[in-house]
């Protein structure tokens, strides 16, 4: 048996509490994941899982067992980088999961520059605007927009994101130009509500001191930013989104700014990853690349002075 693998599915068997879920991750037949933590028992003579037809929980010694696991793995990574080209030249797998509205707009885009730098890593990019467990689901690191709200999950922030209102020609056409933000309550509005509660957000606008936060009417509501675009764009009503992902289209006129001198409170981003998790060379070259590609984005680099974020709408709007 090989010990340091039996570790290593041992500890993503308990992060993700179960073995199913644990081989899909580490690619290996359940079979092989359920032989090597069997081999690890018998071993020890000690019985480190509760396993039940539905879950899997760890026994006190399989806790303590536990602990002392993620120590040596880390340790075994870090001698190993420390020994080889890995430190200047990360390999492997690293899986990411981003918003999909960033990540077509600004993470691919970028992306032969992250390869052009690092040939050696392969990267899988999830694009989803839902909560993903990135323990649970075998995820390196993800890039998050809205307040931090999970404490098991260690943030770097890296970016801020603005927010446009618009709407199309057509709607305008049909239903008039709101002057002031109150006049939103009498139009159409294309909402956004959270896929983890089903609350739909509020709308907010900000000037000279004047705010406004509003609960709007709206034939439709989606959770996806890609849907969210398209349903304004359609005509179906008027959207707040990332001023990067409406620029271009105000810019050939799909769509038409509206309300300019008011502002909406802007997102915090950041990139997290988990605690318990061993800061791999790739991840870290990765969460430096796009700490750098923020920085290099002259409206999404952060302030020099810290501005309000918005609240509750952790990880969840369209992006």
């Amino acid at each position: 048996m090989n010990k340091l693998q039996a570790m290593e599915v041992f500890v993503q068997v308990v992060d993700v509490g179960g073995f199913t879920r644990a081989a899909d991750n580490l690619h290996l037949p359940k079979a092989t994941v359920s032989t090597l933590i069997q081999g690890l028992e018998k071993t020890l003579a000690v019985k480190l899982l509760h396993r039940t037809t539905r879950h899997v929980s760890v026994t006190a010694d399989g806790a303590a067992y536990y602990e002392r696991c993620v120590r040596i793995l880390a340790d075994v990574r870090d001698a190993e980088e420390s020994l080889s080209r890995t430190r200047l030249s990360p390999s492997g797998r690293l899986r990411v999961d981003a918003p999909t509205g960033l990540a077509g707009d600004i993470l691919i885009p970028a992306l032969p520059d992250f390869f052009a730098r690092y040939p050696d890593i392969q990267l899988e990019l999830g694009c989803s605007d839902r909560p993903v467990d990135l323990v649970e689901e075998g995820v390196d690191c993800a890039v998050r927009g809205g307040a931090l709200i999970d404490s098991s999950l260690i943030a770097r922030r890296v970016g801020i994101i603005h927010f446009v209102t618009c709407a199309s020609p057509a709607y305008l056409a049909r239903y008039g130009r709101p002057a002031h933000p109150t006049e939103l309550t009498r139009h159409r509005c294309v909402n956004y509500f959270s896929a983890r509660t089903g609350k739909v957000f509020d709308w907010d606008f900000t000037r000279d001191g004047e705010r406004h936060q509003l609960q709007l009417p709206g034939d439709i509501a989606v959770n996806d930013s890609t849907a969210y675009l398209s349903a304004g764009l359609a005509g179906l009503g008027v959207v707040q989104m990332t001023n990067f992902l409406m620029e271009p289209m105000i810019a050939d006129g799909r769509l038409e700014l509206l309300l300019p001198d008011w502002a909406s409170d802007p997102l915090p981003i950041h990139v997290v990853y988990p605690q318990n998790r061993h800061l791999s060379a790739k991840v870290r070259v990765f969460v430096e690349w796009v700490a750098e590609l923020f920085s290099n984005h002259p409206g999404m680099r952060l302030p020099k002075v810290a501005q309000p974020v918005r609240a509750g709408t952790t990880f969840e709007v369209a992006l």
